[in-house]
């Protein structure tokens, strides 16, 4: 589950260096985006299995995207990032539609795969 991925941070260059990261370990990084709006536009139209998306957004944070696109009835896994400790998010983390959280320092597909299988 999970090899087609959305990539939704606004820093271009986390951006590349997860595609890279993630095709190197047989992911299909299918699109990305810049902000939450844009997200839930493309999840309509990629339809991915996996969303990566980062918590601080411009727009809307990652936890009002996930709960969209839970309402909405799109079924991707969603993994949450962030450049803030996992304690910094615990409450809302647990109280979101998501698989889990990773840490943009702890990003690899190792931990993306224990998260979606």
């Amino acid at each position: 589950m999970g090899r087609t991925v959305l990539i939704v941070d606004d820093h271009p260059s986390f951006r590349a260096s997860a595609k890279r990261m993630l095709e190197a370990h047989g992911y299909e990084v299918v699109g990305e985006a810049p902000d939450g709006a844009r997200a839930i536009d493309a999840v309509r139209a990629l339809q991915p299995e996996l969303v990566l998306l980062d918590i601080r957004l411009p727009d809307l944070d990652g936890f009002h995207v996930a709960r969209r696109l839970a309402a909405d009835g799109a079924t991707p896994a969603i993994v949450l990032t962030s450049s803030h400790d996992r304690s910094d998010f615990a409450k809302e983390i647990a109280n979101s539609p998501v698989r889990g959280f990773i840490p943009k320092s702890e990003l690899s597909a190792g931990a993306i795969t224990s998260l979606v299988g």
